[in-house]
């Protein structure tokens, strides 16, 4: 049974008493809470219409969030998260507490949970709602808290429950630490449909359980299962849950694909795309959509049993953080809308949640023009019944000079075709080039007419429309002209 004299210095109405009152802009629909179904690896909404997660990393000190911190300027946040739905924005990922810095504790000290950071987490979700956008919560910033442990509130020496940072995923006190943190956030924020999902731990990591990968099944048994439990109890239903990984970590410790990938407690699977040298630290915009084709289909076949996967955090964190440099705005631009549709068309729900690794830290213009038309490419497809696999290496293309990306089932796919031979000075496409002319091979559909839609990845515009027969379960469409990329939704003319 929870203690909730640990969590406040009074009740929980007691510590803020005064909510932000959200301006005269119309409010959009209601939100709806977000559920997964089974044998179909996407999000619905509870009316079951398909919801995507587009949208990307922020955090309560970073520059387009920063105005709510004392309240400092809560129209300039709601104007921003408009914007962002007008961009085809979804969902942000956020962290409860990210502590870079000392002053965004969410617990300061430990179990206690200053009365200013739940006004400014109270008044967020008052403008999710209201703006209509969801988000992915993770109740730790797990990265800082390693690197800054000496100041952590968990930290032993501080008054907390930990001895060690080794020791976060199996120390006893630490769990009941954990458990009250979550316990507090779900009783406070928990009946809001604006709460996508919990990510129970950010890019859990062996180290936090004396190195030993072994520590990851319990954890997510206790802490997910304790935290449904409590939802179910408090709201009558519970949100879905996931945990995250950091990626290479999958290549040293193999044995993590099965908790973080099939663990049954989770809703779905859940990683971090920064392979080394490609994503982390681009020289073109070509090798990190190679890249994110590749780990994304060793994704969507680990999570063998149909979960939606999707990628929470990439982007170009060697080269921001360690290098001291920031991409130029166009390259960044391509290598961002590549990597989205990669990872789209490879089976991942959405087009993965980019961390800014910019100054300022904030994402482009030219990277929400992504977001918007990936948005418009959205309502193509049947996602209430499309039971994608992926068939990256399945597809097959006349050109060895053109990369396929694709997904499908026997009566609807997606497929993404990128230039891998015409990169520019720069690393970027040149898209000048001459077009190839381009013959496409896509297998399992169904005999029978589909509908062939090409769309320009820029825009998200519909370009051409072509018409065509499978046969032997087998699809081909001719004459594709590829300057750069280009993608296809194909799907099977009932009747």
């Amino acid at each position: 049974m929870r203690d909730d004299s640990v969590l406040t210095d009074g009740p929980v109405d007691q510590v803020v008493s005064d909510t932000y009152a959200v301006s005269d802009h119309p409010p959009a629909p209601p939100l709806g809470w977000i559920d997964t179904r089974a044998g179909i690896p996407y999000f619905f909404t509870e009316d079951g219409q398909p919801w995507t997660p587009i949208g990307q990393n922020d955090a309560i000190t970073w520059p387009e969030l920063a105005g709510l911190f004392r309240r400092r300027d809560l129209a300039g946040v709601e104007q921003h998260l408009l914007w962002l739905k007008a961009h085809g924005v979804t969902c942000l990922r956020l962290m409860l507490e990210y502590c870079h810095h000392e002053h965004r504790y969410i617990e300061r000290p430990a179990g206690t949970f200053p009365p200013n950071m739940v006004r400014l987490w109270d008044d967020l979700f008052a403008l999710l709602e209201k703006v209509g956008l969801h988000v992915l919560l993770t109740p730790y910033d797990t990265f800082f808290m390693w690197i800054r442990w000496r100041d952590h509130p968990y930290n032993h020496r501080n008054g907390g429950p930990a001895a060690s940072r080794r020791q976060l995923l199996t120390c006893p006190d630490t769990r009941a630490a954990i458990k009250a943190r979550l316990a507090f956030a779900s009783d406070r924020w928990g009946g809001s449909p604006a709460l996508f999902a919990w990510d129970l731990w950010n890019e859990m990591h062996p180290a936090h359980g004396g190195d030993n990968p072994a520590c990851f099944t319990p954890f997510i048994s206790d802490v997910g299962g304790w935290l449904r439990a409590f939802e179910v109890e408090r709201h009558g239903r519970a949100h879905l849950q996931t945990v995250s990984v950091f990626g290479p970590e999958l290549i040293k410790h193999p044995t993590l694909v099965e908790p973080i990938f099939r663990h049954p407690a989770l809703d779905f699977a859940n990683t971090h795309l920064y392979e080394s040298k490609t994503i982390d630290d681009p020289r073109n915009t070509v090798a990190p959509a190679l890249a994110v084709g590749r780990l994304m289909r060793a994704a969507v076949t680990d999570a063998h049993d149909l979960r939606p996967v999707f990628d929470s955090e990439h982007g170009p964190i060697h080269r921001f953080k360690d290098r001291k440099h920031t991409l130029a705005e166009p390259f960044d631009d391509e290598y961002f809308r590549h990597i989205q549709w990669a990872h789209l068309a490879s089976g991942g729900a959405g087009g993965g949640m980019r961390w800014p690794n910019r100054h300022p830290h904030v994402l482009t213009h030219g990277m929400r023009r992504a977001q918007l038309a990936l948005s418009k490419a959205m309502p193509l497809i049947d996602w209430t019944r499309f039971r994608r696999r992926n068939l990256n290496a399945e597809i097959m293309v006349s050109d060895e000079r053109v990369a396929c990306f694709g997904c499908g089932d026997d009566m609807q796919a997606l497929v993404w075709l990128l230039r891998t031979d015409v990169t520019a000075r720069g690393g970027m496409l040149d898209r000048e080039a001459a077009a190839l002319d381009v013959t496409l091979t896509v297998p399992e559909l169904s005999d029978g007419r589909y509908q062939c839609l090409l769309l320009d990845t820029v825009s998200g515009e519909v370009v051409r429309s072509v018409e065509t027969t499978a046969a032997d379960r087998r699809l081909t469409i001719r004459d594709l002209g590829i300057v750069g990329d280009l993608a296809i939704v194909i799907r099977k003319l009932e009747g």
